[in-house]
């Protein structure tokens, strides 16, 4: 009889702790909808907005070193392209944003992304990233993520090689349960192999997929800014152009979305729009990992306030998991890629004159 009392109460406890790891993360919060107001939050996560960027618990000292640099996270910037070296550390560390990472094996390594017909990046497809003379925008928004999440030449701290959603359980059962690689030069296939990623670098343009005719054809997009600093301003909404009404059933977070810093890079003297190209940044966000907000000067479907949900750091609305009402709504994670993948094969609806609802 004890036997079947203990046996009862553990299993009891099994079922609770079962229970507790199928609700924890969820709570009873809202997001903003453009269909119908604010609905009941379809995530819900209580979990850190940082979330796997925590760090392990460090937090914000993971990636800025309030003090010296690499060298204050026990880094060292000498690097001689095969192993570190044990003399002083040199070069600037920590003098962008107290980036407290390792960017020396960085600085040394080549990366060679798609060539083929479906990446039309250039000659060579290949990006070097050179402390003194790559562009800015090439080192805050490729080097310093690639320091943590490359894996190959620079071997990031605390990485799993595992996405933080996944392992918390918070993404939708569609994506089944293989891992999902965080590091790019060490996915499961060959090391250093950046094939299977998307393209980075002053070769992925905006010209490349097609913006360049839009813009042409509707006055969209302009260069503003000066010619040191230049940036991607939205010139004129024309209303009833194919991009406005995009713009209307999703936004262009990523484009016009006045996030400093970040979205298409544009190196200094640049004057057209085709010149705009991809880094890191221009899709990911270090700083939230599952909500993404509206603004002012960052509509989201006309909203001008509210949160979305998203997924892996992703700096607009993207959730896979969102309901598009058996196709009569366009699913945010759909509509993320069509704000630059806008016309050609899978393009937005709006390209082609269909004109739907959009699933957040």
């Amino acid at each position: 009889m004890k036997k079947i009392i203990i046996l009862t109460i553990t299993l009891l406890a099994f079922v609770g702790m079962a229970m507790a790891q199928a609700t924890t993360p969820f709570n009873g919060g809202t997001w903003a909808n453009p269909v119908g107001g604010v609905t009941p939050n379809p995530l819900g996560f209580s979990i850190d907005k940082l979330g796997g960027h925590q760090n392990g618990g460090r937090g914000c000292v993971g990636c800025h070193a309030p003090h010296s640099g690499a060298r204050g996270n026990g880094g060292v910037l000498s690097w001689n392209g095969t192993t570190y070296t044990s003399v002083a550390v040199t070069g600037n560390s920590g003098e962008d944003v107290l980036w407290g990472e390792d960017l020396g094996p960085i600085y040394t390594a080549s990366f060679t992304f798609p060539t083929n017909a479906d990446y039309p990046v250039g000659a060579t497809g290949t990006v070097t990233i050179n402390e003194a003379t790559s562009p800015a925008r090439m080192i805050t928004g490729v080097a310093m993520c690639l320091s943590c999440h490359d894996g190959n030449v620079a071997k990031g701290a605390m990485m799993t090689n595992k996405s933080f959603e996944q392992a918390a359980g918070m993404l939708p059962a569609s994506y089944g349960t293989q891992p999902i690689p965080t590091l790019l030069g060490a996915d499961g296939g060959d090391f250093g192999n950046y094939l299977n990623d998307h393209p980075v670098g002053p070769n992925a343009t905006l010209g490349i997929v097609g913006h360049g005719a839009i813009n042409a054809a509707k006055g969209f997009f302009a260069v503003g800014g000066t010619a040191a600093v230049p940036t991607i301003v939205e010139a004129a909404t024309f209303p009833g152009s194919q991009m406005a009404k995009f713009k209307d059933n999703y936004g262009l977070p990523s484009s016009s979305g006045a996030r400093a810093g970040a979205g298409w890079a544009l190196d200094p003297g640049a004057t057209s729009v085709d010149q705009a190209y991809v880094v890191c940044t221009t899709c990911h966000t270090p700083h939230s990992m599952y909500v993404t907000s509206a603004s002012g000067s960052n509509k989201i479907a006309g909203l001008s306030s509210g949160n979305f949900p998203t997924f892996f750091f992703i700096a607009a609305p993207y959730n896979p998991g969102a309901n598009t009402a058996n196709g009569t709504r366009a699913s945010s994670a759909t509509q993320f890629c069509r704000q630059c993948h806008f016309s050609g094969p899978g393009g937005a609806n709006e390209s082609v004159g269909i004109s739907i609802p959009t699933a957040f």
